[in-house]
């Protein structure tokens, strides 16, 4: 004789369900195809306008603050505006916009200022762009957050 609660649990189907990575494909997907565009952008700016030995590493501290904005202004419109269909946040916020900002070229552009001598210009760099970052995503958001504001009837 079995217990009433193992009679029910044995009786109880569950309905069959696709496996969880077909539903993480498509997500996958688009966050490779947005890095590698946002990693593109970030490289040929920084062909462009390449940081000399020693020198501030100019092209990957705007790169980063301008990311920061664009995220701030991106998030408050895909939050409070506009109902975004389910992959273009990882397609724009982390595939584009994670590929285009960069902590690991920092990070690099950092030790090799000071490998090379420059532990003050490393130092200013790792502040600037830690202090430029977070008030540009708060700044976008808040100008973002105004200007919808005021545009509402």
């Amino acid at each position: 004789m079995t217990a009433p609660e193992t009679e029910t649990l044995r009786t109880q189907r569950r309905s069959p369900r696709p496996p969880a990575w077909r539903g993480q494909v498509p997500v996958v997907a688009v966050v490779a195809l947005g890095g590698a565009v946002g990693a593109t952008a970030r490289y040929a700016l920084t062909l462009w306008w390449p940081a000399p030995p020693g020198g501030f590493p100019w092209a990957t501290f705007w790169t980063n603050v301008v990311g920061c904005a664009v995220m701030g202004v991106f998030m408050v419109v895909i939050t409070d505006v506009w109902a975004a269909h389910r992959l273009v946040r990882p397609f724009f916020g982390t595939g584009v916009l994670g590929g285009f900002t960069t902590f690991s070229t920092y990070a690099v552009d950092i030790q090799r200022l000071v490998d090379l001598g420059h532990p003050r210009t490393g130092l200013a760099y790792l502040a600037a762009t830690l202090l430029a970052a977070l008030a540009t995503v708060w700044l976008a958001m808040t100008a973002a957050r105004r200007v919808l504001k005021w545009r509402q009837p």
